[in-house]
């Protein structure tokens, strides 16, 4: 496989792919039939800055069209920002390994591993040079909800510093704050379609800030930032939000029926509050993730400061998938001498 597809943890669609954290479930039906009408448009732009995606975002979210930016995926807009404020970042880590990776200097607060990686969002400090401090809610890798509403006053305290509070899992738990950028100019707000919406293929994400700094990023970037079909398979998904929070309900109670099978075989498993939870296996996560990979199943182990090479994020599939995974898991573990 090549470099760069294996640094991005991505791996074949015929295997089951864990490493990347996508929906099991595929788009919602009025999403799919929305994106083929669409199809026989594609010889048109969208409306400039995918207004009409705005206008539902805006209905959503309840914050003026004027505070809201799109782009195809999120990935891209976290990049600008880290380009435009990353010099020194606060990581609450484990976290998502693309902010390790692009953050000039980073600082940390680790959560414990005692702890369950749970942690207080309330007692977080951070130091006073700060140019860009994350909050992921719920946090990735391990899912457990940070409410950053729980510590105002920070945001207060550090008015120079700006907050990321990147809500790619918020339709699974957790306080959204985008109300925040009414108060604060400080505080920028990211969201996706590709997780609780099963868009991942489709590329859509967005921010919500104050106006100068969506006015910044929209002049920064295509004026035409989607197609026409991931356009109309997001609105889509948006005016049927009701079954998009069912689909999120079963997600969540298939990962608590994972986790508990997970835990009958001998695998430490952490809280979570999505579909996604930290496992600790038995031996080195390296070699579990490479024996997993040779039964065509994707995985992908932590390697974050502090951590033993013993953890891995584990992600819900279908019922189907996790049956096999669980088997394939079953034979790693009688062959070490552990089952």
């Amino acid at each position: 496989m090549e470099k760069s597809r294996l640094e991005k943890g991505g791996f074949p669609i015929e295997g089951i792919n864990l490493a990347l954290c996508e929906n099991p479930l595929p788009p919602i039906d009025e999403a799919i039939e929305a994106a083929k009408t669409e199809t026989y448009l594609s010889n048109y732009y969208t409306e400039p800055y995918s207004w009409r995606m705005k206008e539902r975002i805006s209905e959503y979210v309840n914050v003026p069209v004027e505070s809201i930016h799109i782009n195809a995926g999120s990935e891209l807009i976290l990049r600008q920002l880290f380009s435009l404020y990353g010099q020194r970042v606060h990581l609450i880590s484990p976290s998502y390994y693309l902010f390790e990776e692009i953050a000039e200097k980073k600082t940390h607060t680790f959560l414990d591993e005692k702890e369950g990686f749970l942690f207080d969002v309330g007692k977080l400090e951070i130091p006073n040079d700060t140019t860009l401090a994350v909050v992921v809610n719920p946090n990735n890798p391990n899912g457990t909800i940070f409410n950053i509403k729980d510590n105002i006053s920070l945001i207060e305290r550090h008015y120079q510093t700006v907050f990321l509070i990147d809500e790619a899992f918020i339709e699974f738990g957790g306080k959204p704050a985008t109300d925040l950028i009414f108060n604060y100019k400080n505080v920028i707000v990211t969201r996706t379609f590709s997780k609780a919406f099963s868009l991942a293929g489709f590329r859509v994400g967005y921010a919500i800030s104050n106006k100068e700094l969506i006015d910044y990023l929209n002049n920064h970037n295509d004026a035409y930032p989607l197609a026409r079909t991931a356009e109309a398979a997001a609105i889509a998904s948006l005016e049927h939000i009701e079954k998009i929070k069912e689909r999120n309900i079963t997600l969540k109670g298939l990962a608590r029926d994972f986790a508990e099978s997970l835990q009958g075989l001998g695998i430490k498993t952490y809280p979570t509050n999505t579909y996604f939870f930290l496992g600790k296996v038995p031996i080195s996560a390296d070699k579990f993730a490479r024996k997993l990979s040779e039964r065509n199943i994707h995985i992908r182990p932590l390697h974050h400061e502090r951590l033993e090479n013993r953890f891995l994020r584990f992600a819900t599939s279908t019922p189907e998938n996790n049956r096999i995974v669980l088997d394939a898991i079953r034979d790693i573990l009688k062959d070490h001498g552990i089952v």
